[in-house]
């Protein structure tokens, strides 16, 4: 792994679209959406997939410096579809850089094909959180508060349980989901290294040239 990131900030490239007929030998093929003509490349170093490029309806584009783990299982997604409601479609690719026990995380990117790929900005879920989100725990219950509505959650049936100044801890896991044309951000609240009380879903919409957070809600777990 750190070897990796030591290659990656080591590489100087131009980040510009290439005729896609350019060399591809030293690349795998790791995502691709053969309905929409959309491939994406890259290079593999010690389990990451890194220097990526994006095959897009015939135009190629470099991403050297986004990384994915090569776990098929996590693999890189790619979607084409209208999230922003101006009835023209996205690129949207979500991918995973790491993940193991009681951790995932993702990250996704979004763009729209204006003469080339142009970034659409995303408001980071854990500032979302931050902003909007408190929490308390106790030995007994924890509450998580979002603006004026409370979540209680009885904790009382695990097993281990927090410590006297232990909080609802949240970014362990980071997902990313698309659901009827809309980005969706769930991050699990951790209590313990193995326990999760619920998951705060954000919805995301476009506005103000940004995806920002339509909705904040917590759905409890079932302990």
């Amino acid at each position: 792994m750190i070897r990796s990131i030591i290659l990656l900030i080591a590489m100087i490239f131009v980040i510009a679209p290439n005729n896609a007929g350019a060399q591809t030998s030293d690349y795998t093929v790791i995502a691709k959406s053969d309905k929409e003509n959309i491939t994406i490349y890259a290079k593999r170093l010690e389990g990451l997939y890194y220097d990526f490029k994006i095959d897009f309806k015939g135009t190629r584009f470099s991403r050297p410096f986004w990384m994915n783990v090569t776990n098929p299982s996590y693999a890189p997604q790619v979607f084409y579809e209208d999230i922003n409601k101006d009835e023209k479609r996205e690129l949207i690719i979500i991918l995973t850089k790491g993940y193991g026990t009681g951790a995932l995380i993702e990250e996704v990117y979004v763009y729209k094909n204006t003469n080339g790929l142009i970034d659409l900005l995303i408001d980071n879920p854990l500032a979302i959180i931050h902003k909007n989100v408190k929490t308390k725990l106790t030995t007994e219950k924890g509450e998580v508060r979002i603006n004026d509505k409370v979540y209680k959650v009885d904790i009382t049936p695990i097993t281990i349980k927090p410590k006297l100044g232990d909080e609802i801890s949240f970014g362990s896991i980071i997902d990313y989901e698309l659901r009827d044309n809309e980005l969706i951000a769930i991050i699990p609240g951790q209590i313990t290294p193995a326990a999760y009380i619920g998951e705060i879903v954000i919805v995301y919409e476009y506005r103000d040239k940004m995806f920002q957070a339509k909705s904040i809600e917590f759905q409890p777990a079932n302990l």
